[in-house]
């Protein structure tokens, strides 16, 4: 009974002209400003070859759209949860997200996770995960997303999905993504810094978008 609760609740939120608000939660493939002496100048999703092509632009588009109006949306990182989240203070760091009272609120992290060494560190993620995704799921109670790494990484995706579960969230996954040599930037362009040409191109961005879109669109009507 609660699941079914939760699945009709999203669903009405998603559907609600009422939904204006959108917040990403995620890292540079997310976001990512300036950082010259890597190559990328921008300050977008890394490696998006324009604001609006990156999956954030794309996304509150596509909801624009879909909802008659565009959206007021907050960019904000968690790479600090990604690679610290043994200390992270989640009460304290997400303040300002929480404030906001988002309807919406997608989260997409993961990749900057260091490799787990054991179990318990895969504990500890998974622990820290579920306080977050609790954490942001107060006020008014949006609908959250969850997708996987863009990096496809089996564990890591496996704490996503059963977090975002747990939460009564949506989960995507873009797994398949990763196989996909034209999904990554390094095959639209030539990018000189390995890291920054590993990220996603326009291709890639596309594809992220259209599987949230898609998640979105396909739990506003009502389907699990």
């Amino acid at each position: 009974m609660k699941c079914l609760f939760a699945v009709v609740l999203l669903s009405a939120q998603l559907c609600s002209a009422e939904t204006h608000k959108v917040l990403f939660l995620g890292n540079s493939i997310t976001k990512h400003g300036p950082k010259p002496d890597i190559g990328w100048t921008n300050n977008w999703g890394m490696a998006a070859s324009a604001e609006e092509k990156d999956f954030v632009h794309i996304v509150t588009a596509g909801l624009a759209k879909k909802w008659g109006a565009r959206p007021d949306v907050m960019v904000r990182s968690l790479v600090d949860l990604e690679r610290g989240y043994a200390t992270y203070d989640a009460g304290e760091k997400l303040k300002e997200p929480v404030a906001f009272g988002a309807d919406l609120i997608i989260v997409a992290i993961g990749e900057n996770v260091p490799r787990f060494k054991n179990d318990d560190e895969k504990a500890r993620f998974a622990d820290k995960l579920r306080e977050v995704l609790k954490q942001l799921n107060t006020g008014n109670h949006p609908a959250i997303v969850v997708r996987s790494c863009f990096w496809a990484d089996p564990t890591k995706d496996r704490i996503l999905q059963s977090a975002c579960a747990q939460s009564g969230g949506i989960f995507v996954d873009i797994s398949p993504l990763a196989k996909d040599e034209a999904n990554y930037a390094r095959s639209e362009r030539k990018i000189a810094h390995a890291g920054v040409a590993n990220h996603p191109g326009d291709k890639g961005m596309e594809a992220i978008a259209d599987a949230i879109l898609d998640a979105i669109n396909k739990q506003g009507k009502g389907t699990p």
